[in-house]
């Protein structure tokens, strides 16, 4: 017998993680469930024909009703929310309601920290509430844990990650390869890091600096950015005493960017221009979004970099892990849909195996390290592993 499963949001993500359920999920039936039922319908047919079987089908759901989402969250073994991050604590509160274990995508540490403080009516519901299981946050999350604990004492951690498109053009040398809502969010505000071993506030677009990657990326840029450790500073406050992310981007675009935020533009407040009220933020969406998504050509490409320093058996020792995924022209799924959408799926897969308990727990914590490991390799994500000792 196999198992429900509901995704809220046929977007990309959703797609892509309703894909893998279908393929490696032990899927009986998945619901695609969207705003827009024609999204939703192409969503599931797309699912079907790759799947090679009738196990998707779509529905359509306001996730934005408070009354009818805990209704349409019954009865599916875990769910999962790829809409954006500003739906998550509702949805989470409609899902321990529902008695459904749910994942997210994240994308807004305090939203999460909301959510990690229900463990309680989750236990009691016999639910699993698991944010945060994309890729950054999510399988770097699991990967920097895993880090740390193979060293007897980290006492450094450095992330890097970013999706690029694999041919640059325009004045970004960006391609956007998820929502535009979630890139902004990445960029404003502040981010939270360790330093000396206590939580640390820095401002995003700040600390930049140049990184290497192998072809195609060659030399890039990193800089703070907000959310991609998401929970980690918690976690791991007074046990580690650096701990930082950065984003990975083609040279110029922070400082692009950086401009933006200065003049405004990553605002939410209203303001009156020429008579009208207008959110720059919004504004911004619409004048940037046609300058960094270009659907003809759909090659991109992700990176990771994780490393963990500190002491093993006596010595100085490191531990590096790193990946580099790309689009795949099989199934039409971008590197960041693959990246993104596969290991949600793969949380999803492990909660309904009985292999992560009931409770609401950050991903580091609660994903079985191993099990989680094997399940990126079978999905062809491929982890490479260097260490350095002495």
């Amino acid at each position: 017998m196999g198992y429900r499963y509901l995704v809220l949001g046929a977007g990309m993500q959703g797609t892509a993680a309703a894909y893998d359920l279908a393929v490696r999920g032990e899927a009986d039936e998945i619901t695609l469930a969207d705003r827009d039922i024609y999204i939703a319908r192409s969503s599931a047919e797309r699912v079907n024909r790759l799947a090679g079987r009738q196990v998707a089908r779509a529905a359509v759901l306001d996730v934005t009703d408070e009354k009818a989402l805990p209704h349409a969250m019954a009865g599916y073994t875990v769910a999962l929310s790829a809409v954006p991050y500003r739906f998550n604590l509702g949805i989470t509160r409609a899902a321990i309601a529902a008695g459904t274990s749910l994942c997210d995508l994240g994308g807004n540490t305090d939203i999460v920290l909301q959510q990690l403080a229900m463990d309680e009516e989750a236990r009691r519901a016999g639910v699993t509430i698991l944010p945060d299981c994309g890729f950054m946050p999510g399988m770097g999350n699991v990967l920097i844990a895993h880090g740390i604990r193979q060293l007897d004492r980290c006492e450094r951690v450095d992330s890097w990650d970013g999706g690029l498109p694999v041919h640059p053009r325009g004045p970004f040398r960006y391609k956007l390869v998820f929502s535009i809502e979630g890139l902004i969010n990445e960029y404003a505000g502040d981010c939270v890091v360790l330093r000396g071993g206590r939580r640390t506030r820095i401002p995003c677009l700040t600390e930049l600096e140049e990184i290497e990657f192998p072809p195609p990326v060659g030399r890039a840029e990193a800089f703070i950015t907000g959310g991609g450790i998401s929970t980690l500073p918690w976690t791991f406050e007074g046990k580690v005493q650096h701990m930082q992310n950065k984003t990975v981007r083609y040279p110029g675009h922070c400082q692009m960017f950086a401009a933006y935020r200065e003049l405004g533009l990553f605002s939410e407040e209203p303001i009156e221009f020429q008579g009208q009220r207008i959110v720059p933020r919004q504004f911004l969406f619409a004048m940037l979004k046609p300058l960094i998504d270009f659907p003809d050509d759909p090659e991109d490409l992700v990176v990771m970099r994780v490393r963990c320093s500190g002491v093993k058996a006596g010595r100085r020792a490191a531990v590096t892990f790193e990946l580099m995924e790309f689009y795949d022209p099989m199934t039409g799924f971008t590197a960041m849909e693959r990246a993104t959408g596969f290991p949600a799926a793969l949380a999803m897969t492990l909660i309904a195996r009985g292999k992560i308990a009931p409770g609401a727990r950050p991903a580091e914590i609660a994903v079985p390290t191993e099990d989680f490991l094997a399940g990126l390799a079978e999905r062809g994500i491929r982890v490479l592993e260097r260490w350095e000792i002495g």
